[in-house]
């Protein structure tokens, strides 16, 4: 299976909702894609939204930390939700849950970044 990504803008927060495998080959395309994103839109946070997100290997955990830096640059910050128990355990592992502050959903991430959805 491969990764399927969807990137929406609500007012200052860039939603990006990951789906599939995010493995080395996919990897490269999301942050290219991300990146060119994060270059066109006037955004300040972003909200990863990964409940369909179903293997993510250290690739992955590459373009995540790549992409909070360049959001901490910013001045933002990078909240990750709605993670089913297989990724959230990667997260755990990995120590991202040291930097990445978790939501429940999308609409407690928004909220905790105070804009009105």
């Amino acid at each position: 299976m491969s990764l399927t990504s969807d990137f929406k803008v609500i007012e200052n927060v860039l939603v990006v909702r990951l789906s599939g495998e995010l493995d080395h080959h996919e990897a490269v395309i999301l942050r290219e894609t991300w990146q060119r994103k994060l270059r066109e839109e006037r955004v300040q946070h972003v909200i990863l939204n990964l409940e369909e997100m179903t293997f993510m290997d250290s690739s992955g955990i590459g373009v995540l930390l790549g992409r909070y830096k360049e959001i901490i640059h910013m001045g933002g910050e990078l909240v990750v939700c709605s993670l089913n128990p297989a990724i959230r355990r990667i997260f755990e592992m990995s120590g991202l849950f040291k930097i990445i502050r978790l939501a429940e959903n999308e609409q407690f991430a928004l909220d905790s970044l105070g804009v009105a959805s």
